[in-house]
């Protein structure tokens, strides 16, 4: 039997958590974009600047495990509304910072905390709650690719407004902008309200028993420690480059059409890779991506730099960037259900965030220590070539052991 139209509604609901995802990611991805800018206002090195974003990614991931938890309980609206406060309020922090403390809480702390509440561990599982078992793996990608087409369009937004109204102005402008996610939360509603069936009202003794089996499950955790050089990659890359090129002599907004080449080039790769991991073994799709990530980045530091190659590059590693979320939220999925999905796969995020946070300061402290990012970008080789040999071992099979309890 073919299957069925969506609804008017649950269409309104894809399009408003799409673009949610689009000004989350949109505005944390032009970060980079204001590395420089802060240091020549403030004197602050790379690696004061590098630890506050290092910051922002921790507390997205470690904030990440407990806003989770709050959307299984409580629903993903209120969650999304506390993260918008909190990313505004960032943002605008941020635009008047002149002392460090204030740097790591509003670019770093709050910023964290806003994207932890607006971004793909909150929003994909109401997108993935809102359709049936068969459409997952496509909603999954397509809410992937938007987080991407936000930092396609934004990212040269951002730079725009920095030359228009300077780096504080640019900021306050993004405050404001970030708010209009509070109204865009809102059909998201529909998917907060559990379905009346045994398989979807669980008790809490079924999430412990679900925790439990996870802490036991050697296939999670193996894709939580290859989720890290995930991170790693797509963190360094992120805040590191637009200042790696503008070294290389490099016009900023050429720095900021790379992060955009990644976001439009990842909209492709997004969407593919939740097409083909429905079809494929999802572990598979996980290993090509690493090995591609470590070809393209040993291709970069190789061939003389040049805008050819730095096009090329942010075209090859934007259909890698992203792709890597639907098969590992399709992993997390297969394994234990969708009930506790954003608690079980905000474990696995945190485990992503840590290697992002691990990216960004020690691209930073490298950077002031030696004068150059080669260490890292290599470490970027040398980690991807490890995290395919983790990825290997991964068995895609459902848990048993989970004991839903039907409604009263």
């Amino acid at each position: 039997m073919p299957p069925t139209r969506l609804p008017a509604a649950t269409w309104w609901l894809i399009l408003s958590a799409c673009t949610i995802l689009m000004l989350s990611f949109g505005f944390r991805s032009s970060f980079g974009l204001f590395v420089q800018p802060l240091d020549a206002a403030n004197g602050w090195g790379r690696d004061v600047i590098g630890l506050a974003l290092a910051i922002q990614n921790l507390a997205w991931g470690v904030i990440a495990v407990l806003a989770g938890s709050l959307a299984d309980r409580f629903g993903s609206v209120r969650v999304i509304l506390a993260g918008t406060a909190l990313y505004a309020l960032g943002l605008w922090l941020t635009a008047g910072v002149s002392q460090v403390w204030v740097l790591n809480a509003g670019a770093g702390l709050l910023v964290g905390a806003g994207v932890a509440g607006t971004a793909f561990g909150i929003v994909l599982p109401a997108m993935a709650r809102a359709v049936d078992e068969s459409r997952q793996q496509l909603v999954l990608g397509i809410g992937t690719a938007a987080g991407s087409m936000g930092q396609f369009l934004l990212a040269p937004v951002a730079q725009n407004l920095i030359d228009w109204l300077g780096w504080s102005g640019a900021l306050n402008a993004m405050a404001l902008m970030s708010l209009s996610m509070a109204l865009l939360a809102m059909p998201l509603a529909a998917s907060d309200r559990p379905a009346a069936s045994a398989d979807q009202i669980v008790s809490p003794q079924a999430l412990r028993d679900t925790l439990k089996l996870a802490r036991g499950h050697a296939s999670y955790w193996l894709l939580t420690a290859g989720f890290f050089v995930c991170g790693f990659h797509l963190a360094f890359i992120t805040v590191h480059m637009p200042p790696f090129l503008m070294d290389a002599g490099f016009d900023p907004q050429i720095a900021a059409w790379s992060l955009s080449l990644i976001g439009l080039f990842n909209v492709a790769g997004a969407f593919l890779a939740g097409v083909v991991s429905s079809r494929v073994p999802k572990r598979h799709v996980l290993i090509g991506i690493y090995g591609g990530r470590a070809v393209a980045i040993a291709l970069f530091m190789l061939l003389p730099l040049s805008l050819t190659t730095v096009l090329t590059f942010s075209c090859v590693m934007g259909f890698l960037w992203l792709a890597t979320v639907p098969p590992t939220t399709g992993l997390v999925a297969t394994m234990f259900g969708t009930r506790y999905m954003a608690t079980l796969y905000g474990v696995v995020f945190l485990s992503h965030q840590l290697g992002s946070f691990t990216g960004v300061w020690l691209g930073g402290w490298l950077y002031e220590t030696t004068g150059t990012y080669d260490v890292v970008w290599w470490a970027g080789v040398a980690l991807s070539l490890v995290t395919m040999a983790l990825h290997w071992p991964i068995r895609e099979t459902p848990v048993t052991g989970l004991r839903p309890t039907a409604a009263a």
